[in-house]
């Protein structure tokens, strides 16, 4: 499983971002995908997952102002975020975990000016 991340940039103080996450070649036989991020210096901390039922989960940073969705026709898991922090800044990273497998891909940077 191959992971692409896309749809960082650069974001004012209140703005708002979606990511995608494609998986390739599909997201079949994938339990679940899941967004985090990471900040140089700091553990990678968990956002959001989606299993192949679509139902979310949501860790305590990504509560509230994330929302995460999957569209099964484009093999793609979407990331939105609104309300924008500056210490929303870091790497936005996604992972796909199959039964005793879990894969990363390189993730998509978001920085918040404020």
């Amino acid at each position: 499983v191959q992971l692409q991340a896309s749809g960082g940039g650069l974001v004012q103080a209140g703005g708002s971002l979606r990511l995608s996450c494609t998986a390739s070649p599909s997201t079949f036989s994938i339990n679940a995908i899941a967004w985090y991020r990471q900040v140089p210096g700091k553990e990678r901390e968990f956002l959001a997952m989606v299993n192949n039922h679509g139902d979310p989960t949501y860790g305590d940073s990504g509560e509230g102002r994330f929302h995460i969705s999957r569209d099964n026709a484009k093999n793609t898991v979407y990331l939105q975020m609104n309300s924008l922090k500056v210490e929303d800044t870091a790497r936005y990273i996604c992972s796909a975990m199959r039964i005793g497998s879990q894969y990363w891909g390189q993730g998509t940077q978001v920085t918040v000016s404020s």
